[in-house]
């Protein structure tokens, strides 16, 4: 791959030009990581079946760095051999190595150990993160560079960072200027850019030479005012000379033709090829919703579902495709305007209609139905003609050319209107789609215009029609075929199209698995005076196990303890716990020990201030244990101030300040900020230091505390500030004035609880019990378990790809085959927290992986139920 080739790639005002081609681009992200080796040639394939030109690929570091200095690029890692697969069919690729990429991965992609090195930041321009930033480029980015689209590879631009704009990053210019002097440092010529997750250019890119700013848009589907939105960027961009990239967006094509007509030059609707989190790889707190697990199935609707198969979409993708290699570098060169008044429709659409004024005369309109009944759109006979109307489906957008001169395309004429998409058009005639009927309006200079309305196709059963206009008698052919008919090929006939799937075939259900005498764990512990974190004793994947003996306790304090917590006092397991390192107090009054076992479902990938474990770079494991020893009410004797100090806002409140009880002030004065301070007393009468938890009860929202200088923010979600030794003697609390807030306040003195015996289990020692040989008998299903028993069972399963569904409740699910973790699914629990993307309760076993069977790690939980395994359903899939 590192033959010099006479290929090139540019940015352009019409937007990504390769080898001196303008043309509008379809971009699907596909992650190699996300599907097994055996599988990307086929799901390459796949999206260059459907029209689709470019791939988007994220390079996750924390996939390939697997621990400190252990790099991995071999087998279902070897990125490299992805990247041909993609070049050999067809495809062009957007790499994006981060360093962080977010894509609801295991901490964005950014290593588990980072935060355990004191001082370091993340995502900033500092010196300790840089440097292991350095050695991440030093193997990512040789790779790429041989395999860029001017050394005979497929790659075509380089995308560094993710929505910085997201991200409080102290010195963006400093620290994308590194980045991007990094990338070009190994090689890299192809285009550098950076995404704005929500529209903030200088924010994602930090205003960096050499690094072109691209925009991920995710609108509702039916709001009225994408266009405008879209338009005012491609404005803003065109300014600067440069296309309008849109690296993520939503997967409807109704949005994407949307996008299409306000000035988008490259579309890359995120997740059109869906995929799988094998391993202890999704991400906790995705999207705003504290609490919210990703599901290892990772779908979002997109035209490939998780394990390759074709959705309907499928056809949209390609009707699309060809429309925009049809117009080819006519549409690339257009330019946006305002279709304020061309059209009219009797269903809500956009509150400013885009068009494209394309290079060389015509235009393309979209109307958009933002409704799910169907309407009508009505033209006016601007060609001297009657008005017309054309059917407009329900949540589409109809893209109607006009006034496109035929003669580029070896016709005379014009074609003055067609409201189908034009998906080919040449000497032997003119080719549409559509699933409705049409019209079609044609016209030869000096000739009048000739219209045509043209019945709805049927799959198999094209619309033809032979027009003749003018005084020489000029026929045009014309053929409308149904979307499933259209190949992607725009110089291929369309005869192949999207053919129907045929449905999954369902195997009969497993009802008995196989007992294994097996342990769970190996029992072999370390001794820590304090409970570490999982990362600090190797666990950047997996299980850590603590266990400690209570001296007397009748209440513990548990603080930042997270993912998923199972708890057992004297044996007798407690509801598990998935706080993601919310402080909560725990009776133990009368138990002689506490066990635990933290399972990381996955490390934090957004920066969410409102629990301490979904910060990004924060840690996992059970957090730290104090024994409670005593409590104060500390409601009361809050002096009152305007935020800006006492006797500031004209005298509210004056001065001497007023002493009330926290929230307790009363003014008309409704949503000014007040402060109210005080002293905590943190030394005992014999000048003995503690440790202490500050307990803010009746948050709304969120607040912010001063303590000794330093702010903090406690959110009603976590309303707990842990105070150090001596910390305490100077503490503010401001919030918005709002009487009856019913705020209170209790200080805990805490001690720690010491002596823990902790055993490591990352992920490759739970892979190598899985894989250990074990006797076994059968058990029947359904099968009962007591709560906080733990088991490995095989199963034996028919051979192909399958999906494996599970029944039961109050019990986890962790299913190995092929040396991997297929996936985790957690049944029917109270204690289990919201699950977002695909669906939670299914697990992939591809057919590369299946040799005949299936091992279980199966966990039960404490609830109301009693703790239960049902049947496992099998279902077949395409690979």
């Amino acid at each position: 791959m590192t033959t010099q080739t006479d290929a090139t790639v540019g940015l352009r005002p019409s937007g990504l030009v390769l080898d001196g081609a303008e043309q509008v681009h379809l971009c699907a992200s596909l992650f190699y990581f996300r599907v097994p080796r055996e599988a990307w040639a086929d799901r390459l394939a796949q999206v260059a079946a459907s029209g689709y030109t470019l791939v988007d690929v994220y390079v996750p570091w924390n996939f390939h760095e697997t621990a400190p200095g252990r790099w991995d690029f071999t087998g279902r890692r070897d990125v490299g051999e992805f990247l041909d697969l993609a070049r050999d069919a067809g495809l062009g690729v957007v790499a994006r190595p981060g360093p962080y990429i977010c894509s609801e991965w295991d901490g964005g992609a950014l290593p588990a150990w980072l935060t355990l090195e004191d001082g370091l930041a993340l995502r900033q321009a500092e010196p300790r993160y840089l440097r292991h930033v350095e050695a991440w480029f030093d193997q990512v980015m040789p790779l790429l560079a041989a395999r860029q689209r001017d050394r005979g590879g497929a790659v075509v631009a380089v995308q560094v960072e993710n929505e910085l704009d997201f991200f409080d990053s102290a010195d963006r210019p400093a620290y994308m200027a590194r980045l991007h002097d990094l990338t070009r440092g190994h090689g890299i010529t192809v285009p550098v850019v950076a995404c704005a997750g929500q529209g903030d250019l200088a924010g994602a890119t930090g205003g960096a030479a050499g690094i072109t700013p691209a925009f991920n848009f995710y609108p509702d589907d039916l709001s009225p005012f994408v266009e405008a939105e879209v338009r005012q960027y491609a404005d803003l961009v065109a300014g600067r000379g440069e296309p309008l990239l849109v690296m993520e967006t939503n997967r409807r094509h109704a949005t994407l033709r949307r996008l299409l007509v306000s000035g988008a030059k490259v579309i890359a609707p995120y997740l059109q090829a869906s995929g799988f989190d094998f391993g202890y790889t999704p991400s906790v707190g995705n999207w705003g919703d504290p609490g919210g697990f990703m599901s290892h199935d990772y779908d979002f609707g997109g035209y490939l579902d998780p394990v390759g198969a074709p959705r309907p979409e499928m056809a949209e993708a390609r009707v699309l495709a060809r429309v925009l290699r049809t117009l080819g570098p006519a549409l690339a060169r257009s330019t946006t305007a305002s279709a304020d008044g061309a059209f009219r429709v009797d269903v809500s659409t956009s509150a400013s209609p885009s068009r494209l004024v394309l290079d060389g005369g015509g235009e393309l309109i979209g109307i958009p139905n933002l409704t799910d009944d169907a309407g009508t759109a009505a033209f006016p006979a601007w060609f001297g003609g009657p008005e017309v109307a054309v059917p407009l489906p329900a949540a589409s957008c109809l893209l109607v050319l006009r006034d496109l001169p035929l003669d580029r395309f070896g016709l005379p004429g014009a074609l003055r209107l067609a409201t189908a998409d034009l998906v080919g058009v040449g000497p032997d005639g003119i080719e549409l789609a559509t699933a409705g009927a049409s019209v079609v309006v044609l016209e030869v200079p000096g000739g009048r215009p000739v219209l045509v309305e043209l019945d709805a196709p049927a799959p198999g059963a094209p619309v033809r029609a032979r027009i003749e206009a003018g005084v020489d008698g000029v026929v045009w052919a014309v053929v409308v075929r149904h979307p499933t008919e259209v190949d992607a090929d725009v110089d291929a006939p369309s005869d192949g199209g999207v053919a129907a799937g045929d449905a999954p075939a369902e195997h009969p259900p497993l009802t008995a698995l196989t007992g294994l005498d097996l342990a769970a764990r190996t029992g072999r512990t370390t001794r820590h005076d304090v409970p570490p974190s999982s990362e600090a004793v190797g666990v950047h994947r997996g299980r850590t196990h603590y266990s400690t003996v209570l001296d007397g306790a009748d209440e513990l304090l548990v603080e930042g303890a997270s993912d998923i917590v199972d708890l057992a006092l004297d044996g007798a397991a407690l509801p598990t716990i998935a706080g993601f390192g919310a402080t909560f107090l725990l009776p133990v009054a009368g138990a002689g020990r506490l066990d635990a076992t933290v399972e990381t479902w996955g490390h934090a990938n957004f920066d969410d201030v409102r629990l301490p474990a979904l910060r990004l770079g924060s840690l996992r494991g059970l957090g730290r244990v104090w024994s409670v020893v005593s409590r104060s009410d500390v409601s009361a004797l809050w002096r009152v101030s305007a935020a800006g100090g006492a006797g500031a806002a004209g005298g509210w409140p004056g001065e001497p300040a007023p002493l009330r009880t926290l929230g307790g002030w009363s003014s008309t004065r409704v949503g000014e900020p007040v402060t109210y301070s005080r002293g905590l007393a943190m030394d005992d009468d014999a000048g003995d230091a503690h440790h202490h938890a500050l307990r803010l009860a009746g948050v709304a929202g969120s607040v912010q505390v001063s303590v000794d200088g330093v702010a903090y923010t406690v959110t009603e979600d976590d309303p707990w500030l842990h105070l150090a030794p001596g910390a305490g003697r100077a503490v503010a609390i401001t919030v918005p004035h709002r009487p009856g807030s019913g705020l209170a306040a209790e200080l805990l003195r805490l001690e720690p609880v010491s002596g823990w015996d902790v055993e490591a289990q990352p992920d490759e020692a739970i892979l190598d019990l899985s894989r250990a040989a074990a006797a076994g008998e059968a058990v029947a299903l359904p099968l009962e378990l007591a709560p906080g028993e733990e088991r490995w069972f095989e199963a034996a399963v028919p051979p192909g790809g399958l999906s494996l569904g599970f029944d039961g409740a109050q019990v986890r699910v962790s299913a190995f085959a092929g040396g991997e973790l297929l996936g985790r699914v957690w049944l029917d629990d109270p204690a289990r927290p919201r699950f977002t993307g695909g669906d939670a309760g299914r697990l992939w076993l591809p057919a590369a992986w299946n040799d005949g069977t299936v091992r279980l790690l199966v966990r039960a939980t404490r609830g109301a139920e009693t703790p239960t395994l049902g049947g496992v359903r099998l279902t077949a899939t395409p690979g």
